[in-house]
């Protein structure tokens, strides 16, 4: 049906789903000659007005219709054609491929088709037809239905509900419908497309009031308002020479069965409603609403148009009004000419800013706002080819024209082209502004716009356009300078320097200078106006108009600080004397040296440190800190202890300026406080500091005299008590000879005797402290040196010869005693005189004559006692001697498994039985290395002790063994000793000399493997005497009795210890606790598969 382009010949095409149209020429307010739009200065460039596009475009669709075409409607992109042949055809403009037909089922001879109606939501369709057939049509239906009560019923207009077709609350139902016809009755009527077997879909049809002319009612249109509430109705109704407004309220029910604007009506049977008339000699008249949001479903239209013989008559419709006229500032726009005579259109269509009017050849649009002609085209119509009307989309905004052959689409483009200028010549700079989408064409709105101000005296209003616009700087500022206009040239400059780029400092810069300039300026004026009327008249208007002129001025001064420059901000502020700017702009810039400088000159202390507090440049507190505290000291130590950030080194000039200032003798010394928050909160440990504060505290704070002493030495002794001390060295941080010195200038007696302890000058403290009489400060540090008691006893010796020959009194130096234990009376007696009388000290003497009495019991007891416990233990030594051990002569070695009495053996009390060997072998395993080294040692000296043979040892009868007479005595032939190293201990007994000489030469070949250079056979024979076997005992030793076999006999029995101190076996189970089962370079293969 439709081909899938749309020829267009001058502009690129615009879709609507399928359907495309092709472009004719155009008119309207285009440049007469286009490049010179594109010659432009490169300056300009920028503000260039870009290409006029079209403000409407008619394209003609490319369709094929077989029959001549009657009417045309569009509603919601659904558009519905009514042929000549009968036949309708449905086409969904989204899918415009999709085309539906429906045949109408009356013959074309018996029904000629005059018009079709669809509903707002494009749902429902009514077909009337010249012989007064009526048709009635849903969407999904197949073929319309014929509506039996609208019999002989021709209609001419249909008004719907908007409100509730685009609501989709009933989209079978069309509501309450108005019905105009060719009778001059207006009807009301409900359709309903749901399926009903007792009902039809026409539900009720009835006529609500008829004209009296019975003229056809070529228009019908109602509206519900207010739109929150909709309680009221307007219903506008026209003929071809009339247009009759009806208000009121129409009869709503809850069932929604409709039937409600019978009531309504029914009240105009006795008033007449408002009528206007506008005759001529046409029987054709079209009436058209037009909405801005269509969309909505309670929206309400802006305007009306009504065309009529004259001309059309146009308005804007007034919900609000409170008459019964409910359309303002209507007018009659007349028609075009043809040739001298006026030409009637055949139909019209309304959009946003223009009427579309449509003649027999041409299309052409007027603006609605002053009445132009803005578009006029040339129909390309076929010989013998009828235009039939034009139609248009509700609520998509889309406009149609369709002739008996072909169908047109009218595109709306840039409708809004124009609008700005003829709201500029109008004087609605606003609503200008709204529509100039260019940055010129909106530099032309605000220059007129500020011109207009300007010429009506509203001059603050003409500034800020005059800001926003691109007129020259100097022509404004002489037009603002002529009418004596400072302040709105103020407001001018300030929104000039709002809109000027940040990258033009220099501009910047000026405007702000001369804005400050200019707050000045005015507020000196102030101040003089306010000063000369005082006296005479009411100034608190002028108080408060330069009040806020000042808050201005400072809000100016901290928004463009950065554009402002210092020093001549300083100099216009100096020249007007405003010394309150002055400060605010230095505080606003953070010139807070210039702020405490102007304070310091003006003597306001507390103000100097405010504006010190807050900032945080330091070098500030080190260059006003000398001033302050000497004028202010509380104040300025409580702002130094608000910076814990401050040097206090570089406090120090201006803390020594407070040592001989005079001060109140009640208040505290600020220097010392400062001081000692330094110390003892944050932990300053400078020297410097800590000897200042001694200073401060042994010198008075005023000129010093050397005759006349402080009398309180408290605080000084608190702080050499409590001052804080070197974690490494533990010596106070400050200077003990300094602090010495210091205090003995100045006569303080305590404090030095405190120092002196410090120093660890326990005799040079005491004897201070004892040149001063004071007895109780030398007890103290006489006790200090715990650790060294024959230096305590010195120094309580000196405060005894204190008391008992300076003071001269005896019963003094005897309660003396009583406060120590480490002098006695013996000690102090010879400091008493040759001749005094004992009766003073007799008690004591018999005291201490009684302690050494008891003392001396103490110590006989104790001696009873450790004779007593010798006698003890030398007859346990004796019992253990004749111990003894019965073994049987079927008992084995524990660690061989042999016979134990075939060799010398060992056995333990835990049952353990050993071969002497066997032992060996197993004890150096255990023993520590310094025990193996022992064994190396004694077993060195032995072999170089035995020069003799030593012969086989024999077991004795068991009259001569300590054994068991079970155990039959039994003979040991020699037996062969392994070798200790080498081949050289074949027999260890008889070469001993040799094998001690490579036992050394070897050891230190060995290095630390101590346990290889141990042979268990050699040290076995080596242990015991020729006719002495460890452990069973033997007959007299041989060699004791020279000195030699005493030292051999010796060396044994250490040998003997160390190797049978313990049982080995019982032993290594503890030892080998955090031993692993398997050793490091031990192969394990019991998981092995």
């Amino acid at each position: 049906m439709f081909d899938d382009y749309v020829e267009h010949t001058n502009a690129a095409p615009v879709n609507h789903g399928s359907l495309q149209s092709r472009g004719l020429h155009y008119e309207g307010f285009e440049p007469a000659q286009p490049e010179e739009v594109l010659d432009l200065d490169p300056q300009e460039a920028v503000d260039a007005e870009p290409p006029q596009s079209p403000i409407f475009d008619l394209g003609q669709v490319q369709c094929a219709i077989n029959a001549p075409l009657v009417s045309l409607v569009v509603c919601s992109d659904m558009l519905v054609m009514g042929l000549a042949s009968n036949v309708l055809i449905l086409i969904e403009l989204a899918h415009a491929t999709q085309v539906t037909r429906i045949q109408i089922p009356a013959k074309p001879n018996e029904m000629t088709l005059h018009k079709l109606f669809m509903d707002p939501s494009g749902r429902h369709i009514i077909i009337t037809s010249t012989q007064g057939q009526n048709w009635y049509l849903y969407r999904t239906w197949k073929k319309p239905r014929q509506m039996k009560t609208f019999n002989k019923l021709v209609i001419e207009s249909v008004a719907w509900n908007k409100a509730a077709m685009l609501s989709n609350l009933q989209p079978t139902s069309t509501r309450e419908i108005l019905i105009g016809a060719r009778n001059g009755t207006v009807y009301e009527a409900m359709l309903n497309a749901e399926e009903d077997f007792f009902k039809s879909q026409e539900r009720y049809l009835q006529p609500v009031f008829s004209l009296p002319e019975l003229h056809p009612i070529t228009g019908v249109k109602y509206e519900f308002f207010p739109p929150s509430d909709p309680k009221k109705a307007l219903v506008i109704v026209t003929t071809p020479s009339r247009i009759y407004q009806f208000v009121g309220t129409p009869d709503r029910r809850s069932d929604d069965s409709g039937r409600i604007f019978s009531a309504m009506f029914a009240a105009y049977r006795d008033k007449v409603p408002k009528i206007l008339e506008l005759p001529g000699d046409t029987q054709h008249s079209e009436l058209h609403f037009y909405t801005s949001n269509p969309e909505q479903a309670n929206s309400l239209p802006r305007s009306l148009a009504w065309m009529t013989a004259p001309g059309i008559y146009h308005g804007n419709l007034n919900f609000e009004s409170t008459s019964d006229n409910f359309i303002d500032a209507s007018d009659v726009l007349p028609y075009g000419t043809s040739e001298g005579v006026p030409e009637l259109p055949i139909s019209i269509a309304v959009t946003d800013f223009h009427y579309v009017i449509l003649y027999k050849d041409r299309i052409a649009s007027v603006c609605n706002l002053d009445d132009k002609l803005t578009y006029e085209e040339p129909l390309p119509l076929k010989p013998n080819e009828e235009v039939r009307g034009i139609t248009a989309d509700p609520v998509r905004k889309t406009y149609w024209v369709y002739t008996d052959q072909s169908i047109f689409e009218l595109l709306v483009g840039n409708e809004d082209r124009d609008v700005w200028k003829i709201y500029l010549e109008k004087g609605q700079y606003e609503t200008a502004l709204r529509y100039a989408k260019t940055a010129s064409r909106r530099n032309q709105v605000l220059a007129a716009q500020a011109n207009s101000f300007f010429s009506e005296g509203r001059f603050f209003q003409a500034a800020q356009c005059y800001a926003q616009c691109s007129v020259s700087f100097e022509e404004v500022v002489v037009k603002f300078f002529d009418v004596n206009e400072r302040d709105a040239l103020r407001s001018y400059l300030i929104s000039r320097l709002e809109r000027t780029k940040k990258a033009d400092i220099t501009q910047r810069m000026m405007l702000a200078t001369w804005l400050v300039e200019f707050y000045l300026s005015k507020c000196n004026e102030l101040d003089d106006m306010v000063a000369s009327e005082s006296v005479l008249h009411d100034v608190g208007n002028l108080q408060a108009e330069r009040a806020i002129l000042e808050d201005d001025l400072r809000h100016f001064l901290e928004t463009y600080k950065s554009n402002l420059d210092p020093k001549t901000t300083y100099e216009l502020i100096q020249g007007h004397g405003r010394t309150d700017m002055y400060i605010h702009y230095a505080t606003v810039i953070g010139d807070f040296e210039r702020v405490i400088e102007h304070w310091i000159m003006e003597e306001e202390w507390t103000q100097a440190i405010d504006a010190l507090n807050r900032q945080s440049d330091l070098e500030l507190y080190y260059r006003f800190g000398a001033v302050l505290l000497r004028q202010a000291p509380k104040e300025t130590v409580d702002s130094w202890l608000k910076q814990p950030t401050l040097d206090p080194i570089r406090l120090i000039p201006s803390l020594l300026q407070l040592q001989h200032a005079p001060r109140d003798p009640v208040s505290p010394n600020q220097a010392i406080r400062y001081l000692n928050h330094i110390v003892f909160e944050q932990q300053n440990t400078s020297p410097t500091i800590h000897n200042l504060l001694v200073t401060f505290y042994a010198l008075p704070s005023s000129a010093p005299s050397s005759s006349t002493a402080p009398s309180d030495d408290g605080p000084i002794l608190r702080f050499l008590s409590t001052a804080p001390s070197d974690p490494i060295t533990g010596k106070p941080y400050y200077d003990l000879d300094y602090a010495l010195r210091l205090c003995k200038q100045t006569g303080r007696t305590q404090p030095c005797v405190h120092i002196y302890s410090k120093m660890a000058l326990y005799e040079n403290s005491v004897d201070l402290a004892l040149e001063k009489g004071d007895i109780e400060l030398a007890k103290i540090n006489a006790d200090m040196p715990e650790d060294d008691q024959p230096l305590r006893k010195k120094l309580w010796l000196k405060i005894a010869r204190y008391v008992v020959q300076d003071k001269k009194d005896i019963k003094t130096a005897m309660r003396f005693l009583e406060n120590t234990d480490l002098l006695k009376i013996e000690d102090i007696l010879p400091f008493f005189p040759d001749f005094v009388v004992i009766d003073d000290f007799k008690e004591e003497i018999a005291h201490a004559l009684e302690g050494y009495s008891s003392h001396i019991d103490t110590l006989r007891n104790e001696m009873d006692d450790a004779t007593r416990t010798a006698e003890s233990i030398k007859q346990d030594i004796n019992a253990l001697q004749n111990r003894f051990v019965t073994i049987d002569a079927g008992d084995v070695c524990s660690v061989c498994s042999h016979l134990l009495l075939t060799r010398q053996f060992y056995v333990f009390p835990c049952r353990h039985n050993f071969h002497a060997d066997c032992l060996i072998s197993l004890a150096k395993e255990n023993l520590p290395a310094y025990s193996l080294r022992r064994i190396l040692a004694l077993q060195t000296e032995l072999m170089k002790g035995a020069n003799t043979p030593i012969t086989s040892v024999n077991i004795t009868g068991p009259a001569s063994l300590p054994v068991n007479p079970a155990v039959q005595p039994q003979s040991r032939q020699p037996h062969t000793q392994r070798t200790l190293l080498s081949a050289n201990f074949t027999n260890p007994l008889q070469n001993g000399t040799r094998a001690a000489n490579l036992l050394g030469r070897n050891l230190l070949s060995a290095g630390d493997k101590i346990r290889d250079l141990i042979v268990p056979d050699a040290l076995a024979a080596l242990v015991s005497a020729p006719t002495w076997i460890p452990g069973i005992g033997g007959g007299r030793r041989i060699g004791n009795e020279t000195n030699g076999g005493k030292k051999v006999e010796k060396l044994r029995a250490e040998l003997d210890d160390v190797l049978a101190s313990s049982c080995p076996l019982c032993e290594s189970v503890v030892v080998g606790l955090d031993k692993p089962f398997i050793a490091e370079d031990e192969l394990d293969t019991t998981w092995t598969l």
